[in-house]
């Protein structure tokens, strides 16, 4: 891994290292200032919180479930430079359209702004969407097969590591509207200057006849990829984990301030400790593996994960409340005895869901015809994206129901046990025939 960070010189690499890094602080920044300006300024209950955050979350991801398919298709067939470029494009005037309901909603307005920044993410979604496949296609297209386990967890590290700085920076500015309009619409505006410096990489394989219709595109691009065993359990194990990540992240906000009882700088704060230990997890796997593409250590790292989770909700448990009408600020926050096992717990379980995902990604970009890695991603963004959906939606039900948002973390830890009898089914079939890069 540390011999990849030469990559970051490089033109066929840093242009798009760049332009993801600041897409992924950009979105984090946006919807982040955003649920923490609902949660800690509109709403004021657990369960209505929940339900928001969820509706979030389900917004942004439904894209991928709709528009995969079509995304791969055109990544596929068209040169991936060019798409880059037209999304990012597109991000400005997504962002525009944000700023303006997070501005209006300074005014005591509640209904339109709240509508303007729902359509945001929305666009959000879409806009991550069609640049989801390309950030991995375009990697074994411009890399030596050597550099593309270094390069997909550069770029994993990379993206947590940005989201942890959108994530801390909403927690400090979120309040101040026009500063966080004035900052993403230039952030959005660089990511596309950044963009503009990809190499061309134009199409390898012969041109597809494109499917206009999501679902049936959809169809045929699951059944296209899942029929191939190995492909299809490193595709469900990345499912779940981005659907135990959404989860979490659903569950983060309520939980600091109705149970920890903090601000939302805390809230952020929490959401960046996360963010930079799946950061952390990119480089110790990818220093463990030396170049392998194997999901050896995939059933380990989520048992470990597994058990994070439940010494997080045991920490949260023994936690001892702010004073009735009081909330803890970041200082008095880290004063408290318990807080070195939550932020500890929380690292460790971000930390081994890194080690898990990334070796996956990999995966799905080198067992596959070049032509085809788009389509691969893709498929596993529509795989993934659905499973998200209804875990986001059962999150929605559950808290609606009355079920707390500790009570969440018991069933993230149970969700990690199915994935690690995931992996280790992956582990035994691919590990027949492992992926060694040369």
């Amino acid at each position: 891994m540390l011999n990849s960070l030469r990559l970051l010189k490089q033109r066929r690499f840093l242009p798009l290292f760049t332009t993801q890094f600041l897409g992924a602080f950009n979105d984090n920044l946006f919807k982040t200032s955003m649920v923490l300006f609902a949660t800690y300024q509109i709403f004021n209950d657990e369960r209505a919180e929940g339900f928001f955050n969820a509706l979030v979350a389900g917004l942004f991801v439904l894209p991928f479930f709709l528009l995969s398919a079509l995304a791969g298709q055109l990544a596929d067939t068209t040169d991936k430079t060019r798409i880059i470029r037209i999304v990012k494009l597109a991000e400005v005037g997504i962002m525009a359209v944000g700023c303006a309901g997070l501005i209006l909603g300074r005014t005591g307005a509640v209904t339109l702004p709240v509508v303007l920044m729902l359509i945001a993410v929305a666009g959000l979604g879409v806009h991550s969407t069609f640049f989801g496949p390309i950030k991995y296609a375009i990697l074994p297209q411009h890399l030596d097969d050597c550099d593309v386990l270094g390069g997909t967890g550069l770029v994993e590290a990379g993206t947590y590591l940005s989201i942890l700085f959108g994530t801390i920076l909403a927690g400090v500015i979120y309040e101040s509207t026009l500063l966080v309009a004035a900052l993403t619409l230039l952030v959005a505006l660089s990511g596309y200057l950044a963009a503009r410096r990809i190499p061309p990489a134009p199409r390898l394989g012969p041109p597809l006849q494109l499917d206009w219709n999501p679902f049936t595109a959809s169809r045929r691009l699951i059944s296209g990829t899942m029929h191939v065993p190995r492909l299809f359990l490193a595709i469900c194990a990345i499912s779940f984990f981005w659907t135990i990540g959404s989860v979490l992240i659903i569950a983060f906000p309520p939980l600091v301030k109705n149970v920890l009882t903090a601000q939302a700088s805390v809230a952020s704060l929490v959401l960046g400790i996360f963010s930079i230990g799946v950061a952390v997890g990119s480089v110790v796997i990818n220093l463990l593996l030396r170049g392998n593409i194997s999901a050896r250590y995939s059933p380990a790292s989520v048992i470990a994960m597994a058990v994070a989770v439940v010494g997080l909700w045991l920490s949260v448990g023994r936690w001892t409340p702010a004073p009735a009408g009081q909330l803890y600020g970041v200082a008095e926050f880290i004063a408290q005895p318990g807080a070195i096992a939550v932020f500890g717990s929380l690292f460790a379980v971000a930390i081994f869901g890194g080690m898990f995902v990334v070796p996956l990604y990999a995966f799905l970009t080198t067992t596959v015809a070049k032509d085809q890695t788009a389509r691969t991603v893709a498929a596993n963004n529509v795989v993934n994206s659905g499973a998200m959906t209804v875990g986001s939606g059962a999150v929605a039900g559950m808290m609606a129901m009355g079920v707390s948002a500790m009570e969440l973390l018991l069933v993230v830890a149970a969700m990690c046990l199915v994935a690690a009898w995931i992996a280790q089914r992956l582990h035994r079939a691919c590990d027949a025939a492992p992926v060694v890069l040369q």
